[in-house]
């Protein structure tokens, strides 16, 4: 509206040589129209205690109309909504995590027909119908659920964060107003006054820092990246400590069964076929190697009438008339009827243990191999990017958490660690230093949001996705350092962009301060200092050779 509204002023002041009340009409609509949303969001922020870059720009558009300089408010307006118009299109459009747990819900039915299972759609669903739910499908006692949960608690206690821009704008507004005012006591004309308010209008902090965030979005999106959220991208070189999930972060994810161990009373045959058919029912990590070394023995799987999973409690059901727990150590020792003596010594790596009606069966124990990159990511953060603190999050046994961290030279690890912990520990560091957490998980969710910056490793999961503040597409701790670098990058030239392109509006204070520059001539001078800094924050999006150094 404000570009059309100028140019129809020019059309008939410049080219028609209209008079009188006629050209000035497209700018009463600008000024008004365009100005009085923007400067209502100004003040419902001020209401908030929060002044930033274009508190300069509303007090302009308001001064502007008060004594008649339309066409420099106008020009102000236009500065502004650009600016705004930008931020839109790099922040983009991000779903919440809310619609996201909303597509992760069934839409389809399980129905047991002449003893198998047939995926409906739930619209088919009839009276009568004999239909199975699985235990992640149950939405108020699942743990999708209860992650959910508190996704929604960490978003809402997230601290808030000052962009790059507003930070600024609060240092260099107050020094222009006070410019501005002591040049109308002087010259006692409110022109003058206008006049500095318009030249100092920190529009390379409106529109230069956005384009440079564009920029950055677009490189790494080049890279395999998505931005989701710009600020995060503006704060991760400030990062000091470094959070990791274990499984499928450090490591690869895909734990292989590297040693299977049974009771004398119970066989192979006849346990891992049970095992398996009930872990067809879980989402678990270890479901996967259970279920591909039964079909590697090629055994028959039995029926399973019934599956339960609750949050901590393992794995349970009903297998050909049997009662099957799959279940950890530590549940076993608590067990009234089973004695520690009867398990084996616990060892390295990830383990479940089978119990039979009660009775223990089998110990499984599995490896999950680190990434061959994640030692020397670890160890470069230190030097390379100035990361203080490196921890180990997982919510494995403090053997197999330690073993790894052993591997990758971590020293603080934090074993056994559920969604709720890792919150209380991302939130214990970030009384320390901003923080950034990397994860791969739903039960990653809600730490990546309580995170100063929380990226996700991996498109693994929607709700994951959606917490974080950005999504490395390809599982490569590469592309994780890439995106600190990118970080450096739109930090620095969008810091050139703004105090450089603030530096040359200083020196346009002071010729509107000394009366050589009226209003209009001042927007548009502004005009030539943004281009200015435009052009330097596009250097953001030129691709280097190389944006990693380890």
């Amino acid at each position: 509206m404000a570009v059309a509204g100028i140019c129809l002023h020019l059309l008939l002041r410049v080219v028609l040589k209209s008079s009188g009340f006629a050209p000035d009409l497209p700018l009463y609509v600008v000024v008004i129209g365009g100005g009085a949303p923007l400067i209502f969001d100004l003040a419902v922020k001020a209401s908030r205690k929060e002044f930033g870059s274009d508190i300069l720009a509303a007090i302009s558009i308001v001064v502007s109309a008060a004594i008649g300089e339309y066409l420099a408010g106008a020009l102000v307006v236009l500065m502004l909504s650009g600016g705004a118009t930008l931020e839109a299109y790099a922040v983009g459009r991000a779903s919440s995590v809310l619609r996201a747990l909303a597509a992760r819900f069934p839409s389809i039915a399980h129905q047991r027909l002449n003893g198998t299972l047939v995926d409906i759609a739930v619209g088919a669903i009839a009276v009568g119908d004999e239909l199975v739910v699985f235990p992640h499908e149950l939405p108020r006692e699942s743990r999708h659920a209860q992650i959910v949960r508190v996704v929604e608690e960490s978003e809402r206690n997230r601290p808030h964060l000052r962009r790059l821009g507003d930070q600024l704008g609060a240092m260099y507004s107050p020094a222009a107003v006070a410019v501005a005012l002591l040049a109308w006591a002087t010259s006692g004309d409110s022109r003058i006054f206008l006049a500095v308010l318009v030249i100092a209008t920190p529009c390379p902090l409106l529109i230069a820092i956005p384009v440079a965030i564009i920029g950055a979005v677009s490189l790494a999106a080049k890279r395999g990246i998505v931005i989701k959220n710009p600020l995060g991208l503006e704060q991760l070189d400030l990062c000091r400590t470094v959070i990791l999930d274990k499984t499928g972060t450090l490591t690869y994810g895909r734990p292989v069964l590297t040693e299977e161990l049974y009771a004398e009373s119970f066989g192979r045959e006849d346990v891992l076929p049970a095992v398996a058919a009930l872990e067809h029912h879980s989402r678990h990590p270890l479901a996967d190697p259970i279920i591909k070394a039964a079909a590697d023995a090629k055994y028959q799987l039995p029926e399973v009438d019934e599956v339960r999973e609750r949050p901590g409690q393992g794995l349970q059901g009903i297998v050909a008339g049997r009662t099957i727990d799959v279940t950890s150590r530590k549940k076993v020792a608590a067990h009234a009827n089973i004695a520690e003596a009867v398990l084996p010594a616990s060892a390295g790596g990830l383990e479940c243990v089978v119990l039979v009606d009660g009775r223990y069966a089998a110990t499984y124990r599995f490896h999950d191999r680190p990434r061959d990159e994640s030692r020397s990511f670890v160890l470069h953060l230190g030097p390379r990017h100035h990361v203080t603190r490196v921890l180990l999050v997982s919510g494995d046994r403090e053997s197999e958490v330690r073993y790894l961290a052993d591997q990758v030279a971590i020293s603080q690890i934090f074993p056994g660690a559920s969604p709720e912990d890792k919150v209380a520990i991302v939130r214990q560091e970030m009384t320390r230093a901003k923080t950034v957490f990397l994860g791969d998980g739903l039960n990653d969710a809600p730490a990546l949001t309580a995170a100063t910056v929380g990226i996700a490793f991996g498109a693994n999961s929607d709700i994951t996705s959606e917490a974080a503040d950005a999504v490395i597409i390809d599982s490569s701790l590469q592309k994780v350092d890439e995106l600190f670098h990118i970080s450096r990058r739109l930090r620095s030239v969008a810091l050139q962009s703004a105090i450089g392109g603030m530096a040359l509006s200083a020196v346009g204070m002071a010729v509107a301060a000394a009366g050589y520059l009226p209003p209009v001539s001042g927007a548009l001078a502004q005009e030539v200092i943004d281009l200015l800094a435009v052009f330097n924050a596009l250097r953001v999006a030129l691709s280097p050779r190389t944006l990693t150094d380890f």
